[in-house]
């Protein structure tokens, strides 16, 4: 007995204007923006320039973010009854750019109350996140019933993705550097980050104005019955899983990166560098991973990507004594594992969501994305959590001037391993959970 999966055409469909493609893509420099940001910088802001310890950073990195696994759901809710998406993402996300700048921007300058100041501000810029997020991630869902068009809308997706990390991730540490470092340095970073992540809201909203909106005409009454239904289909469930669990080791591995550059490769604008590696070779092997994913199947390449990025991140292991080139090297293959991590679990969730669309004839995308979202927010909250505590258990030591302070041989261990071993076994071992997930093959109907 096989449980089927989504179905891979609900209607007809021809394929995506360009235009479509290239504005609905321009979200991605707000997801990839606050995706990105807050995890590189603000655990080592808390700990290397305000002076909290490290476990007590984690917390205040961790709550405000879990505090989506709440109202993401609601996000989607809301968003599936109001009809029009694109007000949400307009709205949202202009308040997003503003409260961004906002979180470092705080009047304390050490101590608790400037941890306290920084946890409230993420709090809110987290909850402005979240009613953009939701209802982007619904829409690939309703802009087109297609299989295969969800992989190519997923892919241009995903390389604005990778443009928006690699712009972010690596210029912002960058700024805080040239722009006088500490408080001062991260003040200016906050406003260049809010302000990207502007370009891209008006960016989606103005490019997708002329899209043509595919959706089922009514939603659940309610939002218990709209989770029975989720419940239900067994292949959002697998993927859902699986991705939740491959978050926290992306999300720890990114809560790394400054601590890994200062303390293992010991190189000038190291984080900025990791980005550059991680990121830049993704952007070359999208249509190498959708040619995989045409040729094997969404499921099998999304176990290929992770095992390859889980791979990667313990050949790190090896960092200490290799030079600073070999090291982005390897950082460049995991960077090509999670840009096919990144296509295909975006490509799988819209299938998920047509699977449901085809078999109950209601318009839910939002509901499913509201739970999707939560769940990866919780994910990408609980890895600098436990970089944070990982830290805390090898005896980072704080500082409040706006440098690393010195660390003795235990603390670099802690640092390299929750930077590679942690991440390997959580991205690797999220793959097993794939195994409930059933596709349906297009060409002959048969579920695989």
């Amino acid at each position: 007995m096989t449980t089927t999966g989504p179905s891979p055409d609900v209607r007809p469909i021809g394929v995506l204007p360009r235009r479509v493609l290239a504005g609905y893509s321009l979200g991605s420099l707000v997801t990839g923006a606050f995706g990105t940001v807050p995890g590189l910088l603000l655990l080592p802001y808390l700990t290397d320039t305000l002076g909290v310890a490290a476990g007590v950073a984690g917390l205040l990195v961790l709550l405000p973010k879990a505090w989506d696994v709440v109202v993401n759901p609601f996000a989607g809710r809301v968003s599936d009854r109001r009809g029009d998406r694109r007000r949400f993402l307009l709205v949202a996300g202009l308040t997003l750019g503003v409260l961004f700048a906002a979180i470092f921007a705080g009047p304390i300058r050490s101590g608790a109350g400037a941890g306290a100041y920084v946890a409230i501000a993420f709090l809110t810029a987290a909850t402005a996140y979240a009613f953009f997020q939701v209802p982007y991630v619904a829409m690939p869902a309703e802009l087109t019933d297609g299989y295969d068009e969800r992989t190519r809308l997923m892919t241009w997706r995903v390389a604005v993705l990778a443009l928006a990390i690699l712009i972010s991730g690596a210029l912002a540490p960058l700024v805080v550097d040239q722009t006088g470092g500490g408080i001062t340095g991260h003040r200016w970073s906050g406003v260049f980050v809010g302000g990207l992540i502007m370009v891209g809201t008006l960016g989606v909203y103005f490019g997708t104005r002329k899209a043509e909106i595919h959706a089922a005409g009514e939603s659940e009454p309610d939002l218990r019955a709209q989770f029975r239904v989720i419940a239900a289909n067994r292949p959002f469930r697998a993927l859902l899983l699986c991705w939740v669990i491959q978050a926290v080791g992306i999300g720890t591995m990114l809560a790394g990166v400054q601590y890994f550059a200062d303390q293992v490769v010991r190189a000038d604008s190291g984080a900025t560098f990791l980005f550059a590696a991680f990121v830049g070779p993704a952007l070359l092997v999208m249509p190498l991973w959708t040619r995989i994913g045409a040729r094997f199947g969404k499921p099998r390449a999304l176990a290929a990507a992770s095992l390859l990025f889980a791979a990667g991140a313990l050949a790190l292991l090896a960092a200490p004594v290799l030079a600073a080139v070999p090291i982005y090297l390897v950082v460049a293959l995991i960077g090509c594992g999670y840009a096919g991590q990144q296509v295909f679990a975006m490509a799988m969730l819209p299938d998920c969501i047509a699977h449901d669309t085809e078999r109950t004839g209601r318009r839910q995308a939002g509901v499913f994305t509201g739970v999707w979202t939560a769940g990866e927010t919780l994910g990408l909250a609980l890895g600098p959590g436990i970089y944070a505590l990982v830290l805390q258990v090898f005896g980072y030591v704080s500082s409040s001037t706006g440098e690393a302070a010195p660390q003795d041989a235990t603390a670099r261990l802690g640092v390299l391993l929750g930077f590679t071993l942690v991440p390997a076994a959580l991205v690797g071992g999220g793959v097993l959970l794939l195994r409930a997930y059933r596709d349906m093959s297009r060409a002959t109907g048969v579920v695989r």
